[in-house]
């Protein structure tokens, strides 16, 4: 007798398991906001503080905290986490042939 599953396996991508129209770069876009809130709560910044940093307004602060990321571009992300103090490197590789497609990681 054979066990019928009631849940499916993941892609390793929710946003792509979603259905997100460019799921590489919102999960991208989702883990460099997670790094960002990370050293926001390190620092012990108030989103104020946090907001005079980034040059921003603390609503948008809250809203990157919040995981709204649809008005931040990856490039502005990326430059927040320099306003911050990190050092972000980007490393260009070849597309290996035995997967489907290219892939954005964010380690």
């Amino acid at each position: 007798m054979a066990i019928k599953k009631d849940y499916e396996i993941g892609s390793g991508n929710v946003f792509s398991d979603l259905g997100y129209a460019r799921p590489e770069e919102a999960l991208a876009k989702a883990e460099l906001a997670y790094k960002i809130s990370q050293i926001i709560e390190r620092r012990r910044l108030t989103q104020a503080q946090a907001a005079e940093i980034l040059d921003v307004d603390q609503p948008k602060v809250s809203a990157l905290r919040r995981g709204k990321l649809s008005g931040f571009s990856l490039d502005r992300l990326v430059r927040f986490l320099v306003l911050l103090g990190s050092d972000v490197q980007i490393v260009v590789k070849e597309h290996r042939t035995n997967r489907r497609r290219a892939r954005l990681l964010v380690a």
